[in-house]
C-alpha cells in the first residue's frame, strides 16, 4: 500500500511538467519498474527529452544525456582507459552510459558501431573496456529517442539493438486544452522549474524486486508464448518476435499489475502491452511492406485468433 502511494506521487510529480500524458508517464514507469529500456519515436518538440529529465528528477537519480551524432565514438559511450603519468598506470575514465537514467538522444544519427556500444550495457548492466568489466549503478534505464520523419543522415537501428528495448512508444501532440495549460505553466515558469524528488533509487530497486514476485497464472504464460510464436508463423512477417520479447512481455505485465496495485496479472495487462512490447521487434515481409500493412494491424489480427484466458 505504501508503494502504491509512492507510485501515485511519482505520477503526480511528473504531471507537473508532462501535461496531459498520463498514459505515457505510466508506461515509462512500468518500463522502469520492469527493469527495461524505452524507445521514444516521435516528431521534435513533444517532450521526449523532458520526459527523461523529469523521471530522473522524480526518482532522485543521476542523469546523462548523450547527443548522438555521426562522429560520436563508442568510447564516448563506454569510457576509455587513460594513462596517468604520475602513477604510471592506466585509469578508467567513465563513459556517459555509467549513470542511472540515460537519454540516448537521436540514437539513429550515430554509426552502427557506436550504437553497438550500448548493447552490453543495456543487456548486462555493465561495460567492458580493455578487457576489464565495470558495473553500472542501479537503477539503470536507457531512454532513447529517434525522429520518424527526418531520415537524412540516419542509420536504422539493427534488430539486435531494437530487441534490447522493452517498449517503444510515441508521446504524440497534446490536445488543445492540454496545450493551453502547458502554455499557461510556461508563462508562469512552472514548466522550467526543477521538480523535487519523491522517491530515491533504493525505493525503485525495492519496487523492482516486488514486481518480480507478482503472480502470473500459467494460462497467461501460455497465452503470451502463443502470441509470440504466432508472430513467427504469420505470412506477413519476415522476422517474428524473439524469446527475449516473451520475457519482456511477461515482466512488463507484472510491472503493469504492480502499478495498478495488484499482486497478480490479468489478461488486460498483457493485451495493453502487446503492441508496445512486440511492434518494434517485428520485421514485415516485402509483400506486407509493399501493401503498406501496419505492424499494429497484424498484431491485432494475431491477438484476435488466440482465445484470451478466462481466470477464475
Amino acid at each position: 500500500m505504501e508503494n502504491q502511494k509512492k507510485i501515485a506521487e511519482m505520477i503526480h510529480n511528473m504531471e507537473q511538467i508532462i501535461v496531459g500524458k498520463r498514459e505515457v508517464i505510466e508506461t515509462t514507469l512500468v518500463t522502469l519498474l520492469a527493469g527495461g529500456h524505452l524507445l521514444l519515436e516521435d516528431v521534435p518538440g513533444v517532450g521526449k527529452t523532458t520526459l527523461a529529465k523529469t523521471l530522473a528528477n522524480t526518482i532522485n537519480s543521476g542523469f546523462t544525456r548523450i547527443q548522438f551524432t555521426p562522429d560520436t565514438l563508442p568510447s564516448d559511450v563506454t569510457g576509455l582507459s587513460i594513462y596517468n603519468m604520475q602513477t604510471g598506470k592506466f585509469e578508467y575514465s567513465k563513459g556517459a552510459i555509467v549513470n542511472n537514467i540515460i537519454l540516448a538522444d537521436e540514437i539513429n544519427r550515430t554509426s552502427p558501431k557506436t550504437q553497438a556500444s550500448l548493447l552490453e550495457a543495456m543487456e548486462e548492466k555493465q561495460v567492458t573496456v580493455d578487457g576489464i568489466t565495470y558495473s553500472i549503478p542501479q537503477p539503470f534505464m536507457v531512454i532513447a529517442t529517434q525522429n520518424p520523419v527526418d531520415y537524412l543522415g540516419t542509420y536504422n537501428l539493427p534488430e539486435a539493438q531494437l530487441d534490447r528495448f522493452m517498449m517503444k512508444i510515441s508521446i504524440g501532440y497534446p490536445e488543445a486544452g492540454e496545450e493551453k495549460i502547458m502554455a499557461e505553466r510556461f508563462l508562469s515558469n512552472k514548466l522550467t522549474a526543477k521538480i523535487e524528488p519523491v522517491v530515491d533509487g533504493e525505493a525503485i530497486l525495492k519496487m523492482q524486486k516486488e514486481v518480480e514476485k507478482v503472480k502470473v497464472n500459467q494460462d497467461l504464460v501460455t497465452y503470451i508464448t502463443k502470441v509470440v510464436q504466432e508472430t513467427r508463423k504469420d505470412k506477413n512477417i519476415a522476422l517474428g518476435a524473439s524469446p527475449r520479447a516473451t520475457l519482456a512481455l511477461l515482466r512488463a505485465s507484472q510491472a503493469q499489475a504492480y502499478l495498478e496495485g495488484r499482486d497478480y496479472c490479468i489478461p488486460d495487462d498483457i493485451l495493453r502491452l502487446i503492441p508496445l512490447v512486440l511492434s518494434h521487434r517485428i520485421i514485415l515481409s516485402p509483400e506486407a511492406k509493399l501493401s503498406q500493412t501496419k505492424v499494429e494491424k497484424i498484431l491485432k489480427s494475431i491477438v484476435s485468433k488466440i482465445p484470451v484466458p478466462v481466470l477464475l
